[in-house]
């Protein structure tokens, strides 16, 4: 078989659709990412109600946890069946599943059921962020992708914002169920676009088997590593013999998953996607971005709550400042990289600007106004918007059409576990500074007790602290949210060193103007940056 430019064998391009074609599929696709993104955002806020009814507090965590680990295990698997059986039916079977956990979860009568059913929702939430991105990537050639590449870049800022007013509108004026019910009309919809819209080119499906082996030794790493960064400083000490033991577990199932995949025929993440120099970096790109991005905009509520007196309620509007950075900058990016077929200098400006977003928070103080932390925000989100689409574009289009779905479910898997073990290791950071902080300015017996009720610390009851506690309190959170952005852009620099290592290969697809006149010209190599 011949080669590419790109290094990835050659597959016959989809074939060309009219916008308003591609635009009427991509709904469906947004209503299943927004699916996804939006369920964890409308349950946080409705928890407490969730546990005032049903009790078991202990299990609390448990409720995200079990959605999280079925989800990031589930998404390579998703994305190979998507290669092997055809991305329409794998998309809507993972509707089906997420809609089935869904209406569960709304019939729960104990903890222990909702959190068994939030794991059925976990699984088929995995397959809905990948396989949009590979139907994309099917239906839409790289050089093409960047005139859509806005309104896929919308949904996160929606599900950011919206998802906390919706949770609280449901749990206030309905009832808690109906933060999984409401994803019942939705899903609906998704179901009813995709199987009407949905006309993805054939492809030979061989005599390609899954990788059943592969699939359970990676599902076991990834479930192990998520478990210990999930326990990790919170239910267990992170130099316990739980937490040694689960890293362990993930060192040892991830060789075993390496070296069974070296021989399976047909590996369920096949290792020769990695020989591609791109394909390699844009996977390490996503989960330093996975890393710094979900890590640190995590604590970014507790500075604007804590210390700026912010409503908890509203916590998703707080965030806009940064959405509408990342959305703008998106959008415009994705044009420019249609029209000029270049990419290669977008992540590494989104590094650079990354980098420089979280230096400026980490100077936040107790004096910083909310107009200051909006600007500073805005210049995260415009690196984040630099970085987000890009990496899933450079990862599609440095492997064959038919390694699409794999592809596109490791650079999400990738994008996830960065995601998580930021969450945990900057969490982590945050808890001691603030811990330190205030156990140096109160003693060590009411720092510890304040530090340990944080999660419950909100802007009304720290109103009702003596005015000396209240300061020491805004101070110690203001000191942990320094820390956390210091080593979010230590992250984010080394995303923009990593991504000079990027080579501007050819982008699948003619030019728009080749387009325009029917032509089939190759898309002539850019210079090297």
């Amino acid at each position: 078989m011949s080669r590419s430019t790109t290094g990835a064998p050659d597959d016959a391009p989809p074939a060309p659709l009219s916008r308003r074609q591609v635009c009427t599929v991509l709904s469906g696709l947004m209503i299943g990412m927004l699916l996804a993104m939006l369920d964890n955002m409308v349950v946080g806020t409705a928890m407490p109600t969730i546990v005032g009814e049903l009790g078991g507090l202990a299990h609390l965590s448990w409720v995200v946890t079990a959605y999280t680990l079925a989800t990031a295990a589930a998404t390579p698997i998703w994305g190979k069946l998507g290669d092997i059986y055809g991305r329409k039916g794998m998309f809507m079977a993972s509707i089906a599943l997420f809609l089935l956990g869904s209406a569960l979860a709304g019939t729960a009568q104990s903890m222990g059921q909702l959190i068994a059913f939030r794991g059925v929702q976990g699984l088929g939430a995995g397959g809905l962020m990948v396989g949009a991105m590979a139907i994309i990537g099917d239906l839409v050639p790289p050089r093409e992708r960047g005139r859509y590449q806005g309104l896929m870049a919308a949904v996160a800022p929606l599900a950011m914002i919206g998802g906390p007013l919706l949770g609280g509108f449901v749990t206030d004026h309905l009832n808690w169920r109906w933060a999984f019910y409401v994803n019942l009309p939705l899903g609906g919809a998704a179901l009813v676009v995709t199987a009407l819209t949905m006309h993805l080119p054939k492809r030979p499906r061989g005599a390609s088997r899954i990788d059943y082996v592969g699939a359970a030794l990676l599902t076991a790493s990834i479930v192990c590593l998520s478990l210990m960064t999930s326990w990790g400083g919170t239910e267990y000490a992170w130099g316990s013999g739980v937490i040694i033991g689960l890293g362990a577990a993930t060192a040892v199932t991830l060789a075993l998953f390496v070296l069974w995949e070296m021989r399976a025929a047909d590996p369920i993440l096949p290792l020769r996607l990695f020989r591609n120099r791109n394909f390699s970096l844009a996977s390490v790109l996503g989960f330093l971005v996975g890393f710094a991005m979900f890590g640190a905009v995590t604590f970014l509520p507790q500075y604007q709550q804590l210390v700026q007196g912010a409503s908890a309620t509203n916590s998703g509007l707080l965030l806009l400042p940064l959405m509408l950075g990342m959305l703008v900058t998106a959008l415009v990016v994705g044009q420019l990289v249609t029209r000029t077929g270049r990419y290669r200098v977008y992540p590494i400006a989104g590094g650079l600007v990354m980098a420089v977003g979280m230096l400026l928070l980490s100077g936040l103080t107790v004096d910083s106004t909310r107009l200051t932390a909006a600007l500073f925000m805005v210049v995260l989100g415009v690196g984040m918007g630099f970085l987000m689409q890009n990496t899933m574009l450079i990862a599609q289009n440095s492997v064959p059409m038919s390694d699409m779905g794999a592809a596109s479910g490791a650079a999400t898997l990738f994008r996830t576990i960065g995601g998580s073990l930021g969450v945990s290791i900057l969490g982590a950071v945050y808890s001691h500074r603030l811990t330190g902080s205030l156990t140096d300015r109160l003693g060590e017996r009411a720092g510890e007790a304040l530090s340990n009720g944080g999660g419950q610390l909100t802007p009304a009851l720290l109103k009702h602290l003596p005015a000396n506690v209240r300061d020491t309190v805004e101070h110690a959170v203001t000191a942990g949210v320094h820390n956390v952005f210091l080593w979010a852009a230590g992250f984010a620099a080394l995303a923009f060193v990593t991504a000079w290592f990027i080579r501007e290969t050819p982008l699948r697809g003619a030019a728009p103007s080749d387009r325009r006149t029917g032509e089939d010209r190759p898309v002539a190599e850019p210079a090297a940056l």
